[in-house]
């Protein structure tokens, strides 16, 4: 690249709309696609762009994120020229604090920014689902000589209000933003992923942490002042699949969508410009006996499957046993159905046991979470 760029991967969300899921884990660490992590998804895309800098922020449940993500080696970013940076909150001879907000938590990394004097910093969430390349948006972003490109979509209307919502002029430049409004004027909407002129940026989040008022947030303070100052804000649209995963139905939906079909977001190419990558659990092939059957699903190594699947998406060390008959499921890791049990429509959380001949959530629309020891 003729430019340094930096990555900076917000991932310190406790996502408690996923109740249990996230009681020890982060969200960037929850399961997906049944070998996969939903922080394989950015890490992913930084190494297929080129993009051979990346901080990762952690804070809720560090721990278990910190050693999954380690040094990049997953995604080949841990080479001469490249490296993986975990940064948590940290005690300073100014401050020790929690991250405030997503601005707050760049603002606590900006020694960490200037060890690498970027020309640009790419800031994304690390709880989002997508393939994609970065280079086309930082291209955008350098030739229309923008200080921020916010990447956009276009949602449901009836689902706008839950994002950051803009209006744009016939160039693509952003000519107003609203958070979250309760009465959206458009359905064109913040993936939360941002492209920065280093320098701009930094100087509007020093400003921004003097700030008594602000919520040190990039949709709620950092962009509506960079706009009200005239600065060139762009939007880049983006095309393909993408989800946030926030919730349980979003989780499901995701994994159904991939299960069902995957033309959307098809993890079965072997273009490796896009390919996600994610750890190899090394566990035994996988089973299915002479009375199981799988229908419309994935499966990964370790399952055992004896009883029958339909639209289902089954992690390793699944066993389901004979005469068990799930469909659209989305089974974690460790866990198992028993003899007999019926479940639909559910997330079977990792190590969760449904017990004999139990039936789960028959004939129901709306997702469930199956969580904790055994289901009764």
């Amino acid at each position: 690249m003729p430019y340094k760029i930096v990555a900076m991967i917000l991932a310190g969300g406790k996502g408690t709309r996923l109740e249990s899921l996230t009681r020890k884990v982060a969200k960037p660490a929850v399961s997906f696609a049944a070998k996969y992590r939903i922080i394989d998804f950015p890490l992913s895309n930084c190494a297929n762009s080129g993009i051979n800098k990346v901080g990762v922020l952690m804070q809720y449940e560090a721990v278990a994120l910190d050693s999954y993500v380690g040094n990049g080696e997953k995604w080949g970013l841990n080479g001469v020229h490249s490296f993986t940076a975990t940064l948590t909150p940290r005690q300073t001879e100014d401050s020790a604090k929690w991250y405030k907000g997503t601005a707050d938590a760049i603002t606590q990394n900006i020694d960490f920014l200037d060890a690498q004097n970027p020309d640009y910093v790419l800031i994304l969430s690390g709880d989002h689902i997508y393939k994609t390349l970065y280079n086309e948006m930082v291209d955008l972003h350098i030739s229309t000589g923008a200080d921020a490109t916010i990447s956009v979509i276009e949602v449901d209307p009836g689902e706008a209000s839950r994002f950051g919502i803009m209006a744009v002029d016939k160039n693509d430049r952003i000519v107003e933003f609203q958070e979250k409004p309760k009465v959206p004027k458009s359905n064109l909407a913040s993936m939360g992923i941002y492209v920065f002129t280093w320098k701009t940026l930094r100087s509007y989040l020093k400003e921004d942490e003097k700030s008594e008022t602000s919520d040190h947030d990039f949709g709620k303070d950092i962009i509506p002042t960079m706009l009200g100052d005239g600065k060139k804000l762009q939007a880049y649209r983006f095309q393909g699949y993408w989800k946030d995963v926030g919730t349980l139905a979003s989780l499901h939906q995701a994994n159904m969508d991939i299960a069902l079909d995957n033309r959307e977001l098809n993890l079965f190419d072997d273009d490796d410009t896009t390919k996600i990558y994610s750890e190899d659990t090394h566990s035994v092939p996988q089973y299915v006996g002479t009375k199981g059957s799988i229908k419309r699903s994935i499966a990964n190594q370790g399952a055992i499957i004896l009883g029958s699947v339909d639209s289902c998406v089954i992690s390793n060390e699944v066993i389901i046993e004979e005469g068990a008959v799930c469909t659209r499921c989305v089974i974690m890791a460790g866990a198992r159905i028993k003899k007999g049990a019926k479940v639909h429509n559910a997330i079977v959380a990792p190590e969760a046991i449904v017990g004999e001949n139990q039936e789960i959530n028959l004939g129901k629309a709306d997702v469930i979470l199956v969580s904790g020891g055994s289901y009764k």
